[in-house]
């Protein structure tokens, strides 16, 4: 029983009330970098690789003889020494030529295998995927002795056919491998749905996945295309005429035993650098594109 006395001695409950929050100081977590430990890497790494090439626009363009550190004041004799009396006009239209051939060639093999691969299951596809991988630690020089007989066999020897055959040969492997990794990232019911809307496998193939490998073909073909644009061994060996040269080969003509044209070498390097340079910073959005189709598998 509760007495008055003791209602009155009891002392009475007080709400909890919540303490008060102290104020967050902004510290730096732990694993956030600084900027400065980003930022000055990357500046020495730049600065690594622009000095060259700002050495080599320096020979291209300051006059013969000069020993100035600025390409002032500015000639364009270099340019117009390699391309008119060393013939880099003709080795410039040889490259174009087996690079694009190269290119087309390549694309067009490696998406029918790549497609083989990606699609069909065959008793031997594990072994032909094993020796499409181990034939890329294969260097391009071990090539050359039973590709120079089979040339000289059929007769191709000196010919620009022979060097886009070789250089198609040794881009295939990987080429073929990227571009089935990309077909296995489109959805195999697109091409059932194509099928039952009255398509064959190749219209199927031609209509719907074909559009979606956009990016790869680009990644694939422009690497086709850089290595054998800038590839010394095959068209060094393959071809003997000057007429039939690339410019790999002649840029080699320009350094003799005796002496080296600095400012003509120099020249002949920015010719063959730009264009590359130029189709790179038009068609890098599709690389980027093409690489992150083929890293996550759908």
């Amino acid at each position: 029983m509760i007495t008055k006395e003791a209602v009155e001695v009891a002392p009475v409950a007080t709400p909890l009330t919540a303490e008060p929050q102290r104020p967050r100081k902004h510290r730096r977590a732990w694993d956030e970098v600084p900027r400065w430990q980003i930022y000055l890497p990357l500046g020495i790494y730049l600065l690594f690789t622009l000095i060259p090439f700002y050495w080599i626009l320096l020979f291209a363009l300051r006059p013969p003889g000069s020993t100035s550190l600025l390409p002032w004041p500015m000639t364009f004799e270099h340019f117009d020494k390699v391309w008119t009396e060393r013939s880099f006009g003709t080795y410039f239209q040889n490259s174009v030529l087996v690079g694009l051939a190269t290119l087309v060639m390549t694309t067009v093999v490696a998406l029918a295998g790549g497609y083989a691969l990606a699609r069909f299951d065959f008793r031997i596809k594990r072994a032909f995927m094993l020796a499409l991988l181990c034939s890329q630690f294969v260097p391009g020089a071990l090539l050359l002795v039973p590709l120079f007989q089979i040339f000289a066999e059929l007769q191709m020897l000196n010919s620009l056919g022979s060097v886009i055959i070789a250089e198609t040969v040794f881009q295939l492997p990987l080429s073929m491998i990227l571009i089935s990794g990309f077909i296995r990232n489109v959805p195999y019911s697109l091409e059932e749905a194509a099928w039952v809307d009255g398509c064959n496998r190749f219209s199927a193939f031609r209509v719907v996945v074909l559009p979606l490998l956009r990016p790869g073909l680009i990644a694939v073909g422009s690497f086709a295309f850089v290595h054998s644009w800038n590839h010394f061994l095959f068209a060094l060996m393959f071809l003997s005429n000057q007429d039939k040269q690339t410019l790999p080969v002649g840029l080699n003509t320009l350094m003799s035993s005796d002496s080296v044209d600095l400012g003509a070498l120099a020249a002949g390097g920015i010719i063959a650098a730009v264009p590359v340079v130029i189709v790179f910073a038009f068609i890098q959005k599709w690389l980027i594109t093409g690489f992150s189709a083929g890293a996550v598998k759908g």
